[in-house]
């Protein structure tokens, strides 16, 4: 079986022997060497984080290559990988979002954005004369009809799925170890033998959900090998009308500091215990 491209990767409509698509993979490992993005679920609302790479010291980070979009007032997009590739998939979730606006006369379902989004993505897989996104997308909406907000996240193949906290980019995995102590699946927070309704009552907020992204992030970044980069977040919950908004600078600030003393205090407790293993 082909372990490497071997002259099967120079389409993405090639398949090779073992069933592999390899500029499909390749689009995968763009975007597994970016900025990790990170979205949570909460009680109240979703988080969005991305850690946005400064690539230039004499760069202007506050306006130049953001990674989150707002695609409509309920919806909102956080990407990684690629930037430019990523600003075509935000480009098309608005046309969408716009599109159902007008032919429905109302805002555009989450599933439904997520649906058509990765429908798109995976028409540039279906082609010779194409090439897949390098860029993975993390869609936050609400959906006004039924009152309830979802998560999804979209991958250079083209498929995507609802979560209660997804992560991509270069921490991917480890970022998902973290979320998954998080009380944000409603099946599993309220402990065992809770009800739906008490799992529901257990979830963390959108205001603790910033805390914990921003505590995820700077716990993967690694000052001796990573360049600076800048924080971006947004937040869609009941506090801002359930309208996709950046996380104002004073909250992203406080949440910095608490998670850079939370990482601390972590890094002297576990001090102290190799310490103690040694005598």
């Amino acid at each position: 079986m082909a372990s490497s491209g071997s002259g099967y990767d120079l389409s993405s409509s090639t398949f090779s022997p073992d069933g592999r698509i390899f500029q499909i993979e390749y689009a995968a490992k763009a975007v597994e060497n970016a900025g990790t993005a990170l979205g949570l679920r909460c009680r109240d609302g979703v988080v969005l984080a991305v850690e946005k790479p400064l690539q230039n010291k004499m760069l202007v980070a506050k306006t130049t290559g953001r990674r989150i979009h707002t695609v409509d007032e309920h919806a909102g997009v956080a990407m990684t990988g690629f930037v430019s590739d990523g600003r075509q998939i935000v480009n098309r979730a608005r046309e969408e979002a716009s599109s159902y606006n007008e032919t429905y006369g109302t805002k555009i379902p989450p599933t439904t954005l997520a649906a058509r989004l990765s429908a798109y993505v995976h028409y540039f897989t279906l082609h010779g004369a194409l090439r897949p996104f390098g860029a993975s997308t993390l869609v936050a909406a609400y959906d006004p009809a039924t009152k309830k907000h979802s998560l999804h996240m979209v991958e250079p193949s083209g498929v995507s799925y609802e979560y209660f906290g997804a992560a991509a980019g270069r921490g991917r995995q480890p970022a998902r170890t973290e979320m998954e102590k998080l009380a944000i699946n409603p099946k599993t927070a309220g402990g065992v033998g809770s009800t739906t309704t008490e799992g529901m009552e257990s979830l963390i907020t959108v205001a603790d959900g910033v805390k914990q992204l921003a505590k995820i992030i700077h716990s993967l970044h690694d000052e001796a090998k990573d360049k600076p980069f800048e924080l971006e977040m947004s937040w869609l919950s009941e506090g801002t009308g359930w309208k996709h908004a950046g996380v104002p600078r004073n909250v992203i600030k406080e949440a910095v500091e608490w998670a850079k003393k939370e990482i601390e205090e972590a890094e002297e407790e576990s001090d102290e215990d190799d310490d103690e293993m040694e005598e």
